[in-house]
C-alpha cells in the first residue's frame, strides 16, 4: 500500500523469538534456535502480515517496533524482508518510527547497512551496564567493548537516532559503579538520542528467581534512580516518562501509543494487540504458529479470543498508563472519553495523594487543560499510586 494516509493511526509490533542465551532475569518469550527455524518464522510471519493486513485498511502506520529476543540475530535480508511485505500491505507513513532491539555483539556493518536499506531508522541497545562484572553477573553474553564496537558501527551506517537501555539494581552494583555507566554512555561520540534506565526486577519462572542473588538495598536503588535524573537532566535528555530520557525530538512514538492507549496490532508468537479498545494476543507456541502459517494446519487458533474492553477498565488504563509519562494525564481528555471528571469516577484519591506530594495538578502549557502528573516523589513510589485508580 506504500505511504497513502489512512483516517486513523496504528502501531505495529514484530515479535523475534530468538536469543544467543537466555539472560538470568529474562522472563520474556525467546529462545535459542537454529538459523533454518529462524528462516521458517520469518516466512510465517510475512504471511501472517500480508493475511491480517485487510483488517487494517484505514489505519496509517506511525510505528514498527521489532522487539524481542534478539531481533538482531536475523540475517539482514530477512529484516528486509519483513518491512517489504509491510511496505506491500500496509499504509507506512512517510514519517513511519521503525526501531529494532540490538543486542552487541549480534551485528555487522553489513547487517546494519541491510537494515538502512530496509526502512529501520532507530536502534535500541541493550547495554545494560558498562561493568563487565555486572554484566556476567545478568548472565549477559557480552561485554563493555562488543558494545561500543556495535555503537560506534551504527553511528558509521548512519543511525542518528540511537536508544541505549541501561538497568540498576544489579547484583554487585553500587551507585558509585551504576554512576560511571552513565558517564560512559554519555561520553559516547555522538551521545545517545534516547536512554532508557530501570531497576532489575526478579520475575518469577527465572533462574534469579529460583535462586536470587544479592541485590542492591532499596535505598541504594532510590539512589541510582535519582542520580540518572539528576546526570541526564544535566546533558540536555528531558525524562518524559518514568524510565526514558529522551534529548528534544527524540521521544519514543512507539512507547507513547501504548501509554496514550493508542491503537497497536503485534504479529508473531505472543504478540499483543489493542484496536479499538478490543484486546486479543497470539498463541505463545512456535510450532502452533508454525503449523498455522506454514503448514496451514488449521485445527489449534493462533490468537485468543477477543476481549472487548469495559468503560472502567479503559478508565483504569488512561489513569495507570498515562501517569507513567511526566505530563500525566488530561482531565479533559478523560470527562470527553468517559462522560465524567477524574474526580467524580476517583472520588478524594487525587486531592489525597496532592497533600503527600506524591500528585500536582496544573494546565497543559499549549491547550490550558488540566493536567494531573506524578511528581518526583510520586515517581519513586508509582506502583503505590497507580493501584489507586485499579477499581477491586
Amino acid at each position: 500500500m506504500g505511504e497513502k494516509e489512512g483516517t486513523k493511526e496504528l502501531g505495529i509490533y514484530l515479535h523475534i523469538p530468538f536469543c544467543v542465551r537466555k539472560c538470568l532475569y529474562c522472563d520474556f518469550l525467546s529462545a535459542p534456535a537454529p538459523l533454518q527455524k529462524m528462516e521458517e518464522y520469518v516466512e510465517a510471519m510475512a504471511r501472517e502480515l500480508r493475511e491480517e493486513s485487510f483488517l487494517y485498511t484505514d489505519y496509517s502506520v506511525k510505528s514498527v517496533f521489532l522487539g524481542g529476543g534478539t531481533p538482531s540475530l536475523l540475517p539482514g535480508d530477512s529484516v528486509k524482508r519483513i518491512l517489504q511485505t509491510l511496505r506491500r500491505h500496509y499504509r507506512i507513513k512517510e514519517d513511519c518510527e521503525i526501531s529494532i532491539e540490538v543486542n552487541p555483539g549480534t551485528v555487522s556493518p553489513e547487517k546494519l547497512s541491510s537494515w538502512r536499506e530496509g526502512g529501520v531508522n532507530r536502534l535500541s541497545i541493550g547495554l545494560q551496564s558498562a561493568s563487565n562484572t555486572e554484566l556476567k553477573a545478568l548472565g549477559r553474553i557480552h561485554s563493555e567493548e562488543d558494545f561500543l564496537n556495535t555503537y560506534h558501527d551504527a553511528v558509521k551506517a548512519g543511525f542518528n537516532n540511537i536508544n541505549v537501555d541501561l538497568m540498576f539494581g544489579i547484583p554487585g552494583q553500587t551507585a558509585e559503579s551504576y554512576g560511571e555507566t552513565l558517564q560512559r554512555v554519555l561520553s559516547l561520540n555522538p551521545a545517545p538520542a534516547h536512554i532508557s534506565a530501570y531497576s532489575l526486577i526478579v520475575e518469577e519462572g527465572t533462574p534469579f528467581y529460583e535462586n536470587t542473588p544479592e541485590l542492591p538495598e532499596e535505598e541504594t536503588e532510590r539512589e541510582m534512580n535519582k542520580i540518572t535524573g539528576e546526570i541526564l537532566s544535566c546533558h540536555g535528555y528531558n525524562q518524559y516518562e518514568i524510565s526514558n530520557y529522551a534529548r528534544p525530538g527524540y521521544e519514543c512514538i512507539h512507547n507513547q501509543i501504548y501509554w496514550t492507549r493508542g491503537n497497536y496490532v503485534g504479529f508473531g508468537i505472543g504478540a499483543a494487540s489493542m484496536v479499538e479498545n478490543i484486546r486479543f494476543q497470539n498463541t505463545a507456541s512456535l510450532e502452533v504458529y508454525l503449523d498455522y502459517y506454514l503448514k496451514r494446519k488449521r485445527e489449534k487458533e493462533v490468537k485468543s479470543e477477543r476481549q472487548v474492553l469495559s468503560q472502567k477498565e479503559q478508565m483504569e488504563e488512561f489513569m495507570f498508563l498515562g501517569l507513567r509519562m511526566t505530563k500525566g494525564v488530561c482531565g479533559e481528555e478523560f470527562r470527553r472519553l468517559f462522560g465524567a471528571s477524574i474526580d467524580q469516577v476517583y472520588p478524594g484519591v487525587v486531592e489525597d495523594f496532592e497533600k503527600k506530594g506524591l500528585l500536582v495538578r496544573g494546565a497543559d502549557p499549549d491547550t490550558g487543560e488540566e493536567r494531573i502528573s506524578l511528581t518526583p516523589f510520586g515517581m519513586d513510589v508509582s506502583n503505590v499510586v497507580m493501584s489507586q485508580f485499579i477499581f477491586l
